[in-house]
C-alpha cells in the first residue's frame, strides 16, 4: 500500500530540507533534494513514534511513501545552516479549531519524546564523527533555550526557565501550546513572521532533531 505525503522543499548549494506539510518535526535535509527526501522516508518510523503521543493515524510501517513536493524555493542562510528556515506558501493555510488542536497535540508529544529520551540517555554522549557534539546535560540546556527564544516569536514574554526547572518548562510549554492551539487565518504570529503552522514544525523539528541525535550518540534505541 502506498501513501502520498505532501512535502516542501528549501535548497541551497550545500544544504536541503525536504519538509512533509502536514507533519510538524517531520522534516530531515541532505545536501541535494532526493538524499533530503530519502533522509525524510528513513526518518518515517521515529516520526510514527510522534504521531502516535499524539494520537494521530500515521502510515503503517511497510507502506509506500510517494512524495509529492507541492512547492520548492531557495533557501537562506539558515538552510544552509542547519535549520528549516522557509515560511512557504503551505505554512501561511488557515487552520481551523480541529488543525489547530492537532498541531498543538503534535508539537506537545515531540517534547514528550525529547523529554523521554533525554531521560535515559547517558550523561556523556558519544563523539560526533568530527569529534564534536553536545553532551546531555547541554543538549537539553540548548532545547529549553530555544524554547524560549521561540517563545518570543510567537509573541511570548516569558522569564527564561533554568533547564532543570520542570515547573517553569512546563510552564513555558503550555503557553506556547495555547498559541499554537489557537485557531488562525494564515497570518503571522504577533505582528512578527512566523505563522502557526511553520511555528509548530520548527519548535517540533527541534526538539526532535535532539532526540533523535540523543539517541544516535548514546545507547539508547
Amino acid at each position: 500500500m502506498s501513501q502520498r505525503i505532501k512535502v516542501t522543499v528549501e535548497s541551497t548549494p550545500t544544504k536541503t530540507f525536504a519538509t512533509a506539510i502536514d507533519w510538524p518535526g517531520w522534516s530531515r535535509s541532505g545536501r541535494t533534494v532526493d538524499l533530503a527526501l530519502e533522509a525524510l522516508a528513513a526518518a518515517a518510523p521515529r516520526h510514527a513514534r510522534v504521531a502516535g503521543e499524539a494520537g494521530e493515524p500515521f502510515p503503517e510501517e511497510g507502506a509506500i511513501l510517494e512524495f509529492e513536493i507541492v512547492e520548492q524555493a531557495p533557501g537562506g542562510s539558515g538552510t544552509a545552516f542547519g535549520v528549516p528556515s522557509r515560511v512557504t506558501d503551505a505554512d501561511r493555510r488557515p487552520t481551523s479549531p480541529a488543525e489547530a488542536d492537532r498541531l498543538r497535540r503534535l508539537v506537545a508529544a515531540a517534547w514528550a519524546v525529547f523529554d523521554r529520551v533525554s531521560a535515559t540517555a547517558p550523561a556523556e554522549l558519544r563523539k560526533g564523527p568530527r569529534g564534536g557534539g553536545r553532551d546531555r546535560d547541554k543538549m537539553i540546556a540548548h532545547v529549553v533555550e530555544s524554547d524560549h527564544a521561540y517563545a518570543r516569536e510567537i509573541g511570548l514574554r516569558l522569564t527564561a526557565p533554568a533547564p532543570d526547572d520542570r515547573g517553569a518548562i512546563t510552564a513555558m510549554r503550555a503557553a506556547m501550546l495555547n498559541v499554537l492551539g489557537s485557531p488562525s487565518d494564515g497570518s503571522p504570529i504577533a505582528d512578527r513572521r512566523w505563522t502557526v503552522r511553520y511555528a509548530a514544525g520548527r519548535i517540533a523539528w527541534h526538539a526532535l532533531d535532539h532526540a533523535w541525535e540523543m539517541e544516535d550518540r548514546s545507547d539508547v534505541t
